[in-house]
């Protein structure tokens, strides 16, 4: 092949991979909207059977975060937001139906309130856990752990967002402080520490280990990538 050609194919390969990126950062691929779509659905499958929300008189018990940090792992934080969008949706209905008895309490006090508590905290939740992702990955060299970090941080960004809001929104009210004066009226930090309690030791360990394990195994055979 002369020195001509061998330019002519160069240039023609630049011209495929600048076309490529072009593409991919005009929007999503097909594959991407398929698992989008599919862990939409997944979602709104979780929000109307006990693997969605296991109700009690206090904070409900959920994993809907797990297919959320899935999300935002294997397309990113845009992608993370949307789920995480579907997530609080689906929550906010919880409330507005009195499906669940707490958020249906919040809901009487303000519905605006609530709206902001479960709405877009839950998208926030799912944007960062994309960010997390991307930068523990620049820095994981097996492309292993940032996996489970980015399934803790579903769950665990879940909490802090929500708590937060929770108490910023309902700290003074007649119902949150309800809860406090069974607990010895302690402090906002420490409140949220014990109102907490079996929910994280749930939801914590099962969207890390679930959420690894999956997001790695549908990066490696339908992505073909580890990261």
């Amino acid at each position: 092949m002369s020195e001509v050609e061998t330019k002519t194919v160069a240039e023609e390969t630049k011209e495929v991979k600048a076309t490529t990126v072009t593409a991919k950062k005009k929007g999503m691929s097909v594959k991407d909207l398929a698992t989008l779509g599919l862990l939409t659905g997944v979602l709104l499958l979780m929000a109307f059977t006990p693997l969605g929300y296991f109700h009690t008189f206090g904070l409900d018990i959920s994993l809907m975060m797990i297919p959320v940090g899935i999300g935002a792992m294997l397309m990113g934080p845009k992608a993370g937001a949307w789920l995480g969008f579907i997530f609080g949706a689906t929550s906010f209905y919880q409330a507005l139906t009195g499906a669940s008895p707490f958020s249906a309490m919040l809901f009487s006090i303000s519905p605006v309130h609530t709206f902001l508590l479960c709405i877009p905290t839950r998208i926030l939740m799912g944007f960062v856990t994309g960010v997390i992702f991307l930068l523990v990955s620049k820095l994981d060299k097996k492309k292993t752990v940032c996996y489970f970090v980015g399934g803790f941080s579903a769950a665990f960004l879940n909490t802090v967002f929500f708590m937060g809001t929770l108490i910023l929104l309902f700290w003074n009210t007649e119902y949150i402080q309800g809860f406090n004066q069974t607990m010895g009226n302690v402090n906002p930090f420490l409140f949220v520490v014990l109102f907490v309690g079996v929910n994280g030791a749930m939801e914590w360990p099962a969207s890390c280990i679930a959420g690894g394990i999956v997001s790695k195994a549908v990066s490696r055979t339908l992505y073909k990538k580890v990261v």
